[in-house]
C-alpha cells in the first residue's frame, strides 16, 4: 500500500559516511550509530556531534539544558530509505504518539540531512531543545512516560517488479503442410506443459518469501530521566512531499538513543570518569639516615 510521506525538499548530495580522525580522536567514543543510516545527535550551538556512550546494551548521549540539537541522518545505501523519527515517544512529523507505521522522512541515495525540530508545516519547525523533563513537549501534552529517548525506524523501498518479457508469436509458414503444423503445435504444447510446474513453483516460493515477516520491533519502556526535549522557537525549514512504498511492514533497522544531562550520566556510571591523578609524595625525614655503628657523641660546643 502506497503512503504519502514527507520528504526533504533540498538535495544535499552525497556525503562521506566516515571521516579520517587523528589518533587521539579515534580513542574517543563514536558519534554515529546505525547500518542502513548513520544516526548522530548534533549540538547546534557548537556544531559538534555528541559522543555516543554504550552502557548495558544501550546508547546514550549527554545533553546540555537549554541547548538546541539536531538529529543528523546519513543514508549509507545507494537507494531511497524512509526514516520514521520519534523524540520522547512522539513522532517528530505528525505529533502522534509514535508508531513505526506512521509518516516520516524519505532520504535519497547517500543523502544527509539534519532534522532540527518538530515539523509544524511544509516550511517551519519548532526547534529541538534540551530542557527539564517537566518542560518537554511530551510531558506538556500528557505523555511523560517515554521522555529521554530518540528513535529512528528505517524502511527499505519496495522495488517495482520487472515487466514480463514480450511473447513472440509462432511464425506461420504457409509452405508447411497440415501435418507438420499439427506436429509442431503438439511439441510446443508439450514444452509449455513441462515448464508450467517450474513456473508455478517459482511463484509459490516468491509468495511465501513475500509473506514471511523479517522481524518486529519490541516496544521498550524507559524510566523518565531528568532531561527532555522542549518545543522550541519557530525556524524556517522547507520540505516537499513524495510517495514511498515500504518493502515490508516491519522496520529493517531501529536505532534507539537515550539521553540525559552529563551529571546524571556520570552518576549512573554511563560516562566513565578517570580517577584523579596521584601525585608523588615527598620523601620526608628518614628514621635511619646514617648507617655508621657507634655510640652517641657529644654535641658540638655552643658559641
Amino acid at each position: 500500500m502506497k503512503r504519502r510521506l514527507i520528504s526533504t525538499a533540498l538535495a544535499l548530495g552525497a556525503v562521506a559516511s566516515s571521516l579520517a580522525l587523528p589518533a587521539q580522536a579515534q580513542s574517543q567514543p563514536p558519534a554515529r550509530v546505525g547500518s542502513l543510516m548513520q544516526i548522530s545527535v548534533v549540538d547546534r550551538g557548537t556544531g559538534a556531534e555528541l559522543p555516543v556512550y554504550r552502557h548495558r546494551g544501550e546508547y546514550w548521549v549527554a545533553g546540555r539544558p537549554g541547548a538546541r540539537y539536531a538529529i543528523r541522518a546519513r543514508n549509507a545505501m545507494g537507494e531511497r530509505i524512509m526514516a520514521v523519527m520519534s523524540v520522547d515517544g512522539v513522532n517528530v512529523v505528525t505529533g502522534e504518539t509514535a508508531g513505526v507505521g506512521q509518516n516520516g522522512y524519505v532520504f535519497g541515495a547517500r543523502e544527509r540531512s539534519d532534522i532540527t525540530g518538530w515539523r509544524k508545516s511544509d516550511s517551519q519547525i519548532a526547534a529541538f531543545e534540551f530542557a527539564a523533563a517537566g518542560n518537554s513537549y511530551a510531558s506538556r501534552t500528557g505523555r511523560p512516560d517515554d521522555v529521554g529517548v530518540i528513535g529512528v525506524a528505517m524502511f527499505r523501498e519496495r522495488m517495482p517488479e520487472p515487466p514480463p518479457p514480450p511473447v513472440t508469436p509462432y511464425p506461420r509458414r504457409d509452405e508447411f503442410g497440415d501435418r507438420e503444423r499439427r506436429s509442431e503445435s503438439s511439441s510446443l504444447g508439450d514444452a509449455r506443459a513441462k515448464a508450467a510446474p517450474g513456473a508455478a513453483a517459482d511463484k509459490s516460493v516468491a509468495a511465501e518469501s513475500a509473506a514471511s515477516p523479517s522481524g518486529s520491533m519490541a516496544r521498550q519502556s524507559a524510566p523518565s530521566p531528568s532531561l527532555g526535549t522542549a518545543h522550541g522557537r519557530r525556524e524556517t525549514s522547507y520540505v516537499g512531499k513524495t510517495t514511498f512504498e515500504r518493502a515490508q511492514s516491519s522496520p529493517d533497522e531501529v536505532i534507539r538513543i537515550r539521553y540525559d544531562s552529563r551529571e546524571n550520566l556520570v552518576a549512573a556510571g554511563v560516562i566513565p570518569v578517570p580517577p584523579p591523578p596521584r601525585w608523588p609524595r615527598p620523601a620526608g625525614p628518614s628514621p635511619f639516615p646514617g648507617s655508621e655503628p657507634g655510640y652517641v657523641p657529644d654535641p658540638p660546643p655552643r658559641y
